[in-house]
């Protein structure tokens, strides 16, 4: 691996953790994740650096929160995060990052809609895949109640999937040989 994408990494999990600095909505005590926009970051991670580097960066990030950095919005860290009903969409991070990376590499002529798609599938179906599931043991809900109660943040999802790729747009005309 280059220095490039050493810095690439590095840079991309602490947009993610700026990105913390939004203050989160929280719903007290139901053991739900929280609404963030760090989530955007594992979008812009794996549209802009690649299934590779993206993923990378957002294990990077992973690792930090694990370790104890306080970089999750409202200031939360530890592996006892993990352990929360929002543990399964953190781990979900990494992989999510991959497969958006991965979609628009292999798919690089696509136009914006498809480029959306793409960024959606990564953005928010791997990492309902995986969290939802979590969400539901921690929080001893049925998977059923779970998936209903995460409908309300597709919207926010939707919304963060056009501004990442309206931006991953944006940074690759600009530097196609990131």
């Amino acid at each position: 691996m280059n220095t490039k994408s050493i810095v690439y990494i590095a840079l991309f999990a602490a947009l993610t953790a700026a990105l913390g600095l939004f203050p989160p909505v929280a719903f007290a005590g139901l053991g739900l994740p929280p609404i963030t926009a760090q989530s955007l970051g594992v979008m812009l991670a794996g549209a802009i650096l690649g299934a590779r580097r993206g993923a990378l960066a957002m294990l990077l990030f992973v690792v930090l929160v694990a370790v104890g950095l306080p970089l999750l919005s409202g200031g939360r860290g530890g592996f006892g995060v993990f352990l929360s009903g929002s543990g399964g969409f953190l781990l979900a991070w990494p992989l999510s990052a991959y497969v958006i990376g991965w979609l628009l590499q292999r798919y690089k002529g696509a136009n914006f809609a498809m480029q959306c798609l793409f960024v959606s599938y990564g953005g928010i179906l791997v990492m309902y895949a995986i969290g939802v599931p979590w969400m539901a043991v921690i929080a001893k809900l049925e998977l059923s109640k779970a998936m209903t109660i995460m409908l309300a943040y597709i919207p926010g999802d939707l919304i963060k999937v056009v501004i990442a790729t309206i931006i991953a747009r944006g940074v690759r005309k600009a530097l196609p040989n990131i």
